[in-house]
This record gives C-alpha cells, sequence and structure tokens, in this order.
C-alpha cells in the first residue's frame, strides 16, 4: 500500500473520530457565525448556556444536526487532503533532495514550499467536497423555530385546526431543498471564501511541519533519536498549530457559513446575501467588526481540540498502518 493512501485513510479515520467528539461544539458555533442579530439586541450566552438552551428546546439531536453528512464530509476531506498532501509533499522532498545535490539548500522542504503543498491541497479538498458542508451547515441551523414556523403555514394554508406534523429535516429533504433554491450551484455556495480559507490548513500544516522539524532536530542532537514523539507531544502540536491558523481565517469562516445557511425569502434584506463581498459589506454595516467574530470563542475551543486529536490518531494510525504493511515504523513523520 502507498504512503500516500496510508496517510489519507489514516486521515479520514482520524478526522471522523474527532468530529464526533467535537460535534455538539461545532453545531453550537455554526449558529453562532449565522446569528445575524446586532450585538446590541441580543444577549450574549456562553458556549455552555447555548448548548443547554438546544438541548432544552430541541432536545439532543438539537446538537447533532447533520451529524452523518458532516461524518462523510470529514472522512471525504481528510482523505482527500491527506492522499493528496503527501503526494505533493513527497515530490517537494525530491526536488528539495535534488537541489541538495547541486549544491543548492540543505535537502529540506523550505517553509514556503510546505505553505504550498498545504494551499494546493486545500483547494483540491474545497472544490471536490463543499456540497457536503452546504448541506451539513444547513442541517446544524436548522432549529425547532424553523420546524414550528413551517408547521404553522402548513396548517394557515391547509386551514385546518390539527397542526401537521413536517417532515423530518434530513439529508435528502436538505439537499432537494438547497436544489430547489439555487439548482446545482447551490451546493457551492460560500465557495469563494471557502478557497479563500484553504490558508487555514496551509498555515495550520506550515506551523505544525515546522514545530515538528524543530522538535526532531533537538532530540537528534540530544541522542534520543530522531523519531522518538510520542502521541502527547503531537497533540500539543497539533493544538498550536491550529489555533494559530483558526485566528487569522476565522472572519473568512463566519462569511462563508453566513453563505451557505438558509436564507429565508421575504426576511429583512440585511440578513441575505446576494454573495460573498455583499455578505462582507452588510456584516460590516449592520454588526460592525464585531459580526466577523461572533462565536470565535468557542470556534477555538472546538477546533483546537479537534485537531490535536486528530494529528494524535492519525500519526498513531499511520505508525500501525505501517508496522501492518512494511514491518516498521521508521517513517513516522505526518505528512
Amino acid at each position: 500500500m502507498s504512503d500516500a493512501l496510508i496517510c489519507g485513510l489514516a486521515g479520514a479515520g482520524a478526522g471522523i473520530i474527532a468530529q464526533l467528539i467535537t460535534y455538539p461544539l461545532d453545531t453550537v458555533n455554526t449558529r453562532q457565525q449565522t446569528d445575524r442579530n446586532s450585538k446590541k439586541m441580543k444577549k450574549t450566552l456562553s458556549t455552555i448556556e447555548q448548548m443547554s438552551q438546544v438541548v432544552k428546546q430541541e432536545g439532543w439531536d438539537g446538537l447533532y444536526g447533520g451529524l452523518a453528512p458532516s461524518l462523510v464530509g470529514t472522512a471525504a476531506s481528510q482523505g482527500v487532503y491527506y492522499y493528496f498532501y503527501q503526494i505533493l509533499r513527497n515530490r517537494a522532498e525530491t526536488n528539495a533532495l535534488a537541489r541538495k545535490k547541486n549544491g543548492i539548500g540543505d535537502g529540506s522542504v523550505g517553509m514556503f514550499s510546505s505553505l504550498l503543498v498545504a494551499a494546493l491541497s486545500g483547494c483540491a479538498n474545497v472544490l471536490l467536497t463543499n456540497p457536503i458542508w452546504v448541506v451539513v451547515t444547513r442541517m446544524q441551523t436548522h432549529t425547532k423555530k424553523d420546524k414550528d414556523d413551517h408547521t404553522e403555514s402548513v396548517a394557515s394554508q391547509d386551514e385546518i385546526s390539527v397542526v401537521v406534523e413536517p417532515p423530518p429535516y434530513g439529508t435528502s429533504h436538505t439537499i432537494q431543498e438547497v436544489y430547489g433554491e439555487a439548482g446545482i450551484s447551490g451546493f457551492w455556495n460560500g465557495i469563494f471564501p471557502t478557497l479563500f480559507m484553504v490558508s487555514n490548513p496551509a498555515i495550520q500544516f506550515m506551523l505544525y511541519e515546522t514545530l515538528l522539524k524543530k522538535m526532531r532536530k533537538r532530540r537528534a542532537s540530544s541522542n534520543k533519536g530522531a523519531n522518538d514523539v510520542t502521541a502527547l507531544e503531537i497533540f500539543l502540536l497539533g493544538a498550536m498549530a491550529k489555533l494559530g491558523a483558526t485566528v487569522v481565517t476565522y472572519p473568512l469562516l463566519v462569511v462563508k457559513s453566513r453563505l451557505q445557511a438558509k436564507q429565508k425569502v421575504g426576511a429583512d434584506k440585511r440578513h441575505q446575501y446576494k454573495g460573498t463581498l455583499d455578505a462582507m459589506m452588510k456584516i460590516i454595516r449592520y454588526e460592525g467588526f464585531h459580526g466577523f467574530y461572533n462565536g470565535m470563542g468557542t470556534k477555538i475551543v472546538q477546533s483546537v481540540l479537534a485537531a490535536a486529536i486528530l494529528f494524535m490518531i492519525k500519526e498513531e494510525l499511520v505508525r500501525g498502518a505501517r508496522w501492518l504493511f512494511t514491518g516498521t515504523t521508521a517513517a513516522t513523520s505526518v505528512r
């Protein structure tokens, strides 16, 4: 089995586990990002209070809306990303060694090359998996109030006194809704800010590779072995790398979520967006720059925890797979 395929499968498996653990935080954060009321009109609730409110009003299912397509999306995203990342990283390493033979460089992949590899991998991932995340965002932001509104409209249209229960808001219903509103192109809503957001994993992996390289050099110089990196250390390196990347790119994530969430027909025009630039201008005008950072605290906790878990589990899965198929765990760097 190729190293790229091993890393792709390990990334998919680790991504699923990390998503399962942190999904309630992700749901609350998506709702925070798509909250379009000005800060003057709303009472700020903590993340724990919002989670409790969702459970009270919608049950535990409310925290796990869109979980099934999210797991599919996570597996696909991590698999695609790590697969392309490994292929491009191997090519970058080959080129670096070739330059060293010609007397250029020290044979290691530089920071810019690491950033470029991560960015190209991210673009491939975004273009292939964006439709899944449109569906997930719709399902995460579909609240009990939306269901009640739908029920009332059905009852008034039929002029009956019995309240009609709306159909379950499942994956197939969401897909039909998105297609009915905008056709095939609707599944690529938010694609432009999402493409710009490839800088998030690019920055994340650049920081991670840089920190990991420095740690290994330090270990090698202290005669502990260049490959002696523990799962806990990988957890902490992944957390630090994701924290830095999230702080830089969070405003783009808010714009993406606003574009992918359902926009109610006849609602306030201030809360309806025609595109990326229109969304950015309306957020600034009606909510201020504060609107770009709605729920950032929750996102930092969720994304840093998820990334740390993902890196730790992926590394262990890669080591296990290499041992199973090759009988060695020598190549332990996270690609």
